[in-house]
């Protein structure tokens, strides 16, 4: 049986630093990154604020996706973030 997952964008600040992960478990990663357990990028630059979140409906994909988008061009990624995040809101009180 196939396990869902998300890719996921984090930052500091609008425009600022961007760290793009994947995981099966939303709350739980974001929660890590917040309380700096998640990542040691996301807790040099205090990346604590989801700005992006895709769901996927297999891991796999999930995976693909997360490749992908790292090797997007930096203006590529804004450009997503803002097509559904303009204000560049904090979306984690939406999934916890």
């Amino acid at each position: 049986m196939a396990r869902g997952g998300f890719t996921y964008i984090m930052t500091n600040k609008a425009r600022g630093v961007l760290y793009i992960g994947v995981t099966a478990d939303l709350a739980a990663r974001v929660e890590q990154h917040r309380t700096g357990t998640g990542s040691a990028f996301c807790k040099k630059y205090g990346l604590t604020r989801l700005v992006l979140a895709e769901p996927h409906d297999d891991i796999i994909f999930a995976i693909a996706r997360e490749k992908a988008l790292k090797a997007w061009k930096r203006a590529w990624k804004i450009r997503l973030i803002e097509e559904s995040n303009p204000e560049w809101r904090d979306l984690s009180d939406l999934i916890m």
